[in-house]
């Protein structure tokens, strides 16, 4: 699991866990190029434009992962590991005839990514308790991968800053989708625009990991940057990619941090997504 450093509070560090045996997947569900070697995904040097069907089967996979987060929302309870979320998701993932993503990309063991308090992305589902926990559900189906997150308030004792960190980060992610979101925009106003508004609400901006393209690739270009910066590129009609702002408490390379995911299609034309963010 990726582990930050200590958050500053009075709160104990999350601790690597007992991590359960990878879960298997049936023959008869697609499994994406990665599932067998344990790889990753062939990053071409362009950015892809999707046609119609391409952006349905998008949308699909994208409805599907939104529909497992809703449906792993209960499961997140004091006393409940994330070992054994893991377990109920990837058999409902099953149910539904897709490829749970993470599992095997890159060799990760998983099928979804659980990141406690101070964990920024990408977690392992352990044993471990978690006052703040992200739920990071992937999906892949007819050829598509789907991504989404949402960051959980576990119980009724998390405290008043966490639950302000939790909404900061919601703020950003949808207040980027709907300010900066937009056919032949830049790439660059998205971090512009999540940075002025995290650090105005006194929290800061990881700047370790990125939102990224998605389609028949798990990551793809654009990569998208949550912070200021100067990259090149422009937004343009059959794009898709994600917005994840990375929030923490405290300085961006410390501090217990909360992470958002959203899956992001631009048509140019109806400007209509499928959204679950931190709350």
């Amino acid at each position: 699991m990726l582990l930050k450093r200590l958050f500053s509070s009075a709160r104990s560090p999350v601790r690597a866990g007992q991590v359960s045996p990878r879960r298997a997947v049936p023959s008869h569900i697609a499994h994406p190029p990665y599932a067998a070697n344990g790889g990753m995904s062939n990053l071409k040097p362009f950015i892809p434009i999707l046609d119609k069907v391409q952006q349905q089967k998008l949308r699909t996979a994208c409805a599907l992962a939104r529909d497992i987060l809703a449906f792993s929302k209960p499961l997140v309870q004091p006393g409940v590991t994330t070992d054994e979320i893991d377990r109920i998701v990837h058999e409902e993932i099953l149910r539904r005839n897709a490829y749970p993503s993470p599992l095997n990309y890159g060799g990760f063991p998983k099928s979804l990514c659980s990141s406690v308090n101070e964990i920024v992305v990408h977690g392992i589902p352990d044993r471990q308790d978690g006052d703040i926990v992200n739920i990071d559900i992937s999906v892949f189906v007819d050829g598509f991968h789907g991504d989404t997150s949402q960051t959980f308030l576990v119980g009724e004792n998390v405290d008043e800053t966490g639950k302000r960190l939790v909404e900061v980060t919601n703020k950003a992610l949808m207040g980027a989708i709907e300010e900066c979101c937009k056919p032949r925009n830049r790439f660059a106003a998205i971090g512009a625009f999540v940075q002025e508004l995290v650090e105005s609400e006194g929290f800061s901006v990881n700047r370790e990991y990125t939102g990224h393209g998605i389609g028949q690739e798990f990551h793809s270009l654009p990569f998208i940057l949550h912070h200021q910066n100067g990259e090149p590129g422009y937004m343009l009609p059959g794009m898709a990619f994600t917005v994840e702002p990375a929030v923490c408490e405290g300085k961006p390379d410390y501090g217990r941090l909360t992470y958002s995911a959203l899956g992001r299609r631009l048509d140019g034309r109806d400007s209509r997504w499928k959204t679950i963010g931190a709350s």
